[in-house]
């Protein structure tokens, strides 16, 4: 994802707008979901990536945290000086088997947590 001029995160997933023929020319601007799956680089995808997902006002941001097996949703973003790149999401969660997320994008769609962390 190109999220701005300084800033060309590659996440695990995303949900983008559009369809694949849109994106032929050009990586995705945006997001409406992504997803990262981190065990060793949990600490960097909690606040480098996910500073730099808000600061993108990408409305939703999971973690498969592999380490302490749950999910973690993002929601939320907003400005904050004391964050890496100025912004950080409000609301966070830690989701775990056998719980049930419903993403903001799909709001007809149910994701397990088991389904992501077996």
């Amino acid at each position: 994802m190109a999220l701005d001029a300084d800033s060309v995160p590659e996440p695990d997933l995303a949900v983008v707008p559009g369809r694949r023929a849109d994106y032929q020319r050009a990586h995705p601007a945006s997001a409406a979901l992504v997803i990262e799956v981190a065990d060793s680089s949990l600490e960097f995808d909690r606040r480098e990536k996910g500073s730099l997902y808000a600061r993108a006002r990408i409305p939703e941001y999971w973690i498969v945290n592999l380490v302490d097996r749950v999910l973690e949703v993002h929601r939320d973003p907003a400005p904050d000086p004391a964050a890496p790149h100025g912004w950080r999401y409000r609301s966070v969660s830690a989701l775990a088997s056998p719980a049930v997320v419903t993403p903001v994008a799909l709001p007809s769609t149910a994701v397990s947590v088991s389904d992501l962390i077996p």
